[in-house]
């Protein structure tokens, strides 16, 4: 779906043109088009690759989606595609994932936004309010677009440190072993998808600034380097989350266990002050015929007392030593 096709010229919106005359547009010298689409079918991006001349294979990997996140030339232009992470209202902690695909050549940008519900009308917008900036062309609209995706990072994060503080504090309260260690993993993964989206996004951004970079990208060295930060600062979160969920499964797994002596520890004592009655009643009930106090008329009562009072005493002892 088409959602805006705008003409800009040294800085400033000229017009919003329809399709069919981007090719006369791209052909005036210091102008460049700004196409978006939204989940689009396969004829739009046929049209699309008539009208910028696109090649081949980036349109293929934009029509198939699902696609690592990359930068890839092709001649003078780039094909760029970044996955978008939005919190999910419903699901605290949890985030709907969809993809951006940015086609950058020297006079056009087409960007194919695919499962997102929002959208890039506010980088427009401040794309349009910077026209001395704007006057890069495509390279600083690609900035502008990789800068908002990548903010939208941060609220995920936010979220899945805030659920993982979360799991911390029900390891230490709760104690529910099982239900903490299945939400670690589900966070774990969750953690993993945001890594797998961020690592190949940065490999990729270091290619736009510093030393050789696409010609398209050359006057904006500087702002793709505050992406790289931006990214740089995420990943860096990321593995902090990733060492504070193992720490905290094994955490959990102590307590665990530390719970398990416990119960071992007062199963034991019990059993030995068992142990006792039964090594008495065991010894008194031998059928032996000369046995002493077998006739003896408080023998009973004094057996059944000498048993209460040593259980009673090995029962101290072991409450003294925290065994019960």
């Amino acid at each position: 779906m088409l959602i805006n096709c705008v003409a800009y010229e040294k800085g400033s919106k000229l017009a919003d043109i329809p399709v069919a005359d981007i090719s006369e547009y791209i052909a005036r010298p210091g102008c460049f088009v700004w196409v978006a689409l939204s989940d689009a079918t396969a004829a739009e991006l046929d049209e699309m690759r008539e009208e910028f001349d696109l090649h081949e294979l980036a349109v293929e990997d934009a029509r198939n989606g699902h696609q690592r996140p990359k930068i890839e030339e092709y001649g003078q232009s780039l094909f760029a595609v970044m996955q978008l992470l939005e919190p999910d209202p419903d699901r605290p902690g949890h985030f709907n994932q969809g993809e951006v695909d940015v086609f950058v050549g020297p006079n056009y940008v087409l960007s194919v936004r695919n499962r997102s519900t929002q959208g890039f009308l506010g980088v427009r917008g401040r794309c349009e309010r910077e026209p001395e900036l704007l006057k890069h062309g495509a390279g600083f609209v690609l900035y502008a677009l990789m800068d908002a995706v990548v903010d939208r990072y941060f609220p995920v994060i936010e979220a899945l440190e805030a659920e993982l503080d979360a799991v911390e504090l029900q390891i230490f309260t709760h104690r529910a072993a099982r239900d903490n260690i299945k939400q670690l993993y589900g966070l774990k993964q969750r953690v993993m998808d945001v890594k797998h989206t961020v690592a190949p996004l940065l490999e990729a951004v270091s290619k736009l600034y510093g030393g050789r970079v696409p010609q398209i990208c050359a006057g904006s060295q500087e702002y793709f380097r505050d992406v790289a930060d931006h990214l740089v600062r995420i990943n860096g979160l990321i593995d902090g989350m990733r060492d504070t969920i193992a720490t905290a499964m094994q955490v959990n797994l102590a307590l665990v266990a530390i719970d398990e002596n416990e119960v071992t520890k007062r199963l034991a004592a019990w059993a030995s002050i068992f142990a006792i009655c039964t090594a008495f009643a065991g010894i008194w009930g031998m059928n032996f015929e000369h046995m002493p106090e077998l006739k003896w008329q408080y023998g009973y009562p004094a057996a059944i007392l000498l048993m209460v009072c040593v259980c009673s005493y090995v029962y101290h002892r072991f409450r003294r030593a925290g065994w019960l």
